[in-house]
């Protein structure tokens, strides 16, 4: 069962501010491509119309720490790793690293926690149990992975 899943992306230019470096908020949205591909690769989805009832998985937690920046051009590796698994909520660590120009460098890491949520009468989310078959194909990554 996958514990980790990459990306790498080159950064685009309308991703940097007038510094040249990239804003901080494009690195939340890196954390989100690299996640929903790490869902579509276990063939699952942030939304699950098709569940009983239709389930969805919302973030209530997100953060990055940043070390060093990135400039339009620069290839980027983006590394999640499943840090913690419940009935209701998936953790991730979320490693982002300069691949080129080198040497390569490590540049943030950020955190990623979802819940798994259905609607109830009223329109209203409630956490509920992740699908079994997500849960059976994501194991949380071994401590000290990198």
């Amino acid at each position: 069962m996958p514990s980790e899943f990459r990306i790498t992306r080159r950064v685009e230019f309308c991703e940097t501010d007038l510094a040249g470096i990239v804003h901080f908020t494009h690195f939340f949205r890196y954390m989100e491509s690299v996640e929903h591909a790490f869902y579509r690769s276990i063939g699952g989805s942030v939304l699950m119309p098709n569940q009983d009832p239709p389930k969805g998985l919302p973030r209530v937690h997100a953060s990055c720490d940043y070390r060093r920046p990135l400039h339009f051009e620069d290839l980027v590796e983006v590394h999640l790793l499943v840090r913690e698994k419940k009935a209701r909520s998936l953790t991730y660590e979320i490693r982002f690293r300069r691949i080129e120009p080198g040497p390569v460098e490590d540049v943030a890491v950020g955190k990623l926690t979802v819940v798994c949520v259905t609607r109830d009468e009223t329109g209203h989310m409630r956490a509920a149990p992740l699908p079994q078959e997500m849960m059976d194909r994501i194991d949380v990554a071994p401590p000290g992975s990198i």
